[in-house]
């Protein structure tokens, strides 16, 4: 994928950031998590710097109604700046968010993702912070992505996207596997034993499990083979 003209682009979502580098559009800046310190950064994903985002004067602003705030995304359009907000919370809905993201920078479509096969049947916890200890609900991109792959997230009824619970709670579940991501939290190995006594913990890309994009192929295809690991007996 490559572009005639580049549109200049600051993206406040590390995985539009990474999906715009690798189709030839790099942003003209981002936030601080997008993993680029080549390109300039004006602040975090929950906290940017919308003054300096105006001073760039860019063409289009990239937001994620899951990744950013409301708040911000009002004060650049009442600066007069171009926004596109994407709703990125299911692997189902991703392809037509990648053709919105695609449109907005003046390129084609990508070629669509299938949906993989199913490797596993396994019921899992997927950890994202702790003190205290949360998780992710059935309304998020992992937790889909994951579904799509076989694993059910054993806290799909909650609630709220990313509901915090107990050692009790998680527990209670009685999971096959509890799935650590990498990020957004770095568990140690000694957190990982206040979990170890209710199922086998297997550490997972933490940006294959919850940044979508560009990398959406490969990620499946990773996930697939770790899950597939870890079921063989």
């Amino acid at each position: 994928m490559t572009a005639n003209a580049s549109p200049r682009v600051v993206s406040l979502v590390p995985s539009a950031t990474e999906t715009l580098s690798a189709w030839g559009v790099t942003p003209m800046a981002c936030t601080r998590y997008c993993e680029r310190p080549d390109l300039v950064h004006v602040g975090g994903t929950k906290n940017p710097d919308i003054d300096a985002i105006i001073a760039l004067a860019p063409d289009l602003v990239v937001l994620d109604r899951h990744e950013n705030r409301r708040p911000d995304a009002e004060a650049l359009a009442a600066a007069g700046i171009e926004l596109v907000v994407l709703d990125v919370n299911a692997f189902t809905t991703l392809n037509d968010e990648m053709t919105t993201l695609a449109t907005a920078v003046g390129l084609p479509a990508p070629a669509p993702i299938s949906p993989p096969t199913p490797v596993v049947d396994l019921r899992a916890i997927v950890p994202i912070w702790r003190r205290p200890w949360m998780t992710i609900g059935a309304r998020t991109y992992g937790s889909d992505l994951l579904a799509a792959l076989g694993v059910h997230n054993v806290f799909a009824d909650a609630e709220v996207d990313y509901p915090e619970v107990s050692i009790a709670e998680m527990a209670a579940k009685k999971p096959d596997v509890i799935l650590i991501p990498s990020e957004p939290y770095v568990f140690t190995d000694e957190h990982l034993g206040e979990l170890t006594d209710m199922a086998p913990c297997v550490r997972v890309d933490g940006q294959d499990l919850f940044w979508w994009g560009d990398r959406t192929a490969g990620a499946l295809t990773r996930l697939a083979s770790t899950l597939t690991a870890m079921a063989s007996p």
